[in-house]
């Protein structure tokens, strides 16, 4: 086939209609979009993505233990021990033996902890409230819905 001397077409307008169809392209853009916004907000507690998310299911569950954070989050073991250890060493949690299993151990916040955690999800709202804005309050609900949905 003769190569052609005349040069390609520039394109004016970038095509994402196909893109656009499809549901990993949309979660993942509207994901990027949240996640812009989270890592700058929740700068000012060093805290990234995985680390709010240990936090706040040790807030709202004391005494958790690693394996059921593991299964909430779909963390392996092997990652949450490091990450357990860092809390720990910023005097964010602290580890108790569980009161029904003696061989597991639950997870709590230390006074630091909370305080830091009261900051932190208020933080979150405020952002996704900012992130949502152009949703009603309906259409953040059906969202929400279905993105669980296709998740759970």
């Amino acid at each position: 086939m003769p190569v052609s001397s005349k040069p390609a077409p520039a394109v004016e307008e970038v095509d994402t209609s196909y893109l656009e169809t499809l549901v990993g392209y949309n979660a993942t853009r509207a994901s990027l979009k949240v996640i812009e916004l989270f890592s700058k907000r929740m700068a000012v507690y060093d805290l990234r993505h995985v680390d709010f998310s240990i936090l706040s299911l040790i807030t709202h569950n004391p005494g958790i233990t690693s394996r059921q954070l593991c299964g909430a989050l779909s963390i392996l073991p092997p990652n949450l021990v490091g990450k357990i250890v860092t809390l720990e060493k910023r005097k964010l949690v602290h580890r108790k033996p569980h009161p029904q299993d003696g061989r597991a151990v639950g997870l709590y916040l230390t006074d630091a902890g909370e305080a830091l955690m009261r900051d932190a999800e208020g933080t979150a709202v405020d952002l996704e409230t900012e992130a949502t804005q152009r949703l009603s309050a309906a259409e953040k609900k059906t969202l929400m819905r279905l993105l669980q949905k296709i998740y759970r």
